[in-house]
């Protein structure tokens, strides 16, 4: 089975980090777990003022903040896992990963760090929720 874990960081994201770690942990076989964290691309305004190496660095710190904690999750569960970073709009992102990379499941937070509230989720889950063609796992 191969998992595909959003994550940008949030609280809902460890969550999820969380739940994907229990679900791995119940399974036979240790499936195949992504983390991918997709960065919002910086205005050509900013990113040209702060040039390519700059620009390139700016992603590289976000990145490296995102999967902080869920890298310290998933060494400390002794679980084997790759990372995907893009800079994309997240929804689109997680999407089109989730289907070329052919995953069985997508599991990630109800809002994140970037995410407008709504009631009932957040405009990035929302968007995975009502354009993949992958099973996907919100938690809350």
């Amino acid at each position: 089975m191969k998992i595909l874990i959003a994550i940008d960081g949030s609280k809902a994201a460890a969550l999820a980090v969380k739940s994907a770690i229990d679900l791995a942990k119940a399974m036979t076989k240790a499936p195949t777990l992504v983390l991918m964290h997709a960065d919002v691309p910086l205005m050509r305004r900013v990113a040209a003022e702060l040039g390519t190496e700059g620009t390139r660095k700016y992603h590289q710190e976000n990145h490296d903040y995102a999967m902080k904690s869920a890298r310290t999750a998933l060494k400390r569960a002794k679980l084997a896992f790759s990372e995907k970073q893009v800079v994309d709009d997240a929804g689109p992102a997680i999407v089109k990963a989730a289907k070329a990379g052919k995953f069985d499941l997508v599991v990630m937070g109800s809002h994140g760090r970037t995410a407008l509230a709504s009631a009932l989720l957040g405009s990035v889950a929302a968007k995975v929720l009502s354009h993949s063609t992958v099973p996907v796992l919100i938690v809350r």
